[in-house]
């Protein structure tokens, strides 16, 4: 599936001077690894995300939009409606979208769910992009969004596999944080700028725990259920057959409307779960990975 491109690209925008400065710190990479790659389009590893939009419109800056490819990885862990909010924003950019099937599913490793998930589900797209996507969309660099911050979390096992395929992260290079990432996304008016992360369908399930397309599927369905009841974010983590559900902490009291929880509970047991808890720490971001990673000894 490919998205139109429109008639009014959002990454043409003017940038004050500070974010100027680092946009040109990402084209000079930018256009240095193209100039030494045996094709002439770059490839970004796209999720509809503020981190990976940011970059394909600096790309898009940097070389032009005919020479820019938005890449977006389809499989379970991806959310419907990102898949959607995704190939919008990519229309808003005047940018081109190419899904891309990946497997991660299959992989035993990946299905295991430690600690080092997010490894093999890179791993998978930067091996099928190697594969595939390179040669049938003229791609001679691919990139993806990781930021400066997240090269310091010690969750971020994707990154590991971004530098075994030798993919660019210009954003991280260029020093750019999640809160520059955040305000350039705002100066380009993306429609991302404000949107809350929004982590692959996997990281709902505690570790060591297997994914199956099925637990994703039925946490897919339910968190659809709780941001239809008007919630702005949530996570729903799935623990067999309860579902415990993580919402901003502002709006934890909102489950007291009876007429609300109601709703809230019949529809995520119809997405599979027999019983539902609200978590009164709200939303927790690398909840399960950073459980095991604080308890384990510092590495020398």
């Amino acid at each position: 599936m490919t998205s139109q491109i429109a008639a009014t690209p959002g990454f043409a925008r003017d940038l004050p001077p500070h974010f100027d400065e680092l946009a040109q710190r990402v084209a000079a990479e930018v256009k240095n690894a193209l100039g030494k790659a045996p094709r002439p389009k770059i490839g970004v590893a796209y999720s509809g995300g503020v981190d990976s939009a940011v970059l394909g419109a600096l790309v898009a800056r940097a070389v032009g939009p005919d020479r820019t490819v938005l890449l977006l990885g389809i499989s379970p862990s991806l959310a419907a409606r990102e898949r959607t909010l995704a190939h919008r924003q990519a229309e808003e950019m005047g940018l081109q979208v190419i899904e891309v099937p990946t497997e991660e599913i299959k992989n035993a490793e990946y299905r295991k769910n430690d600690v080092d998930r997010c490894y093999f589900c890179k791993d998978e797209l930067f091996t099928t992009l190697d594969d595939s996507a390179a040669e049938a969309h003229d791609l001679g660099v691919i990139a993806y969004g990781e930021n400066a911050d997240d090269s310091k979390r010690p969750d971020r096992p994707g990154g590991r596999a971004a530098r075994e395929h030798s993919v660019l992260y210009p954003l991280a290079t260029a020093g750019i944080k999640k809160v520059q990432v955040r305000e350039i996304a705002s100066a380009l008016g993306l429609s991302s700028a404000l949107k809350p992360a929004a982590p692959c369908l996997a990281s709902r399930i505690p570790h060591g725990q297997e994914v199956t397309a099925e637990k994703l599927h039925a946490v897919d369905v339910a968190e659809d259920v709780v941001l239809g009841a008007g919630f702005s974010d949530c996570r729903v983590r799935h623990h067999g057959t309860v579902a415990r559900i993580e919402v901003p902490t502002d709006e934890i009291g909102r489950i007291a409307n009876d007429e609300l929880r109601r709703h809230v509970l019949k529809g995520v047991k119809q997405a599979g779960f027999s019983h539902v808890a609200f978590d009164l720490n709200g939303i927790q971001s690398g909840a399960f990975t950073m459980q095991i990673l604080s308890r384990r000894p510092e590495e020398a």
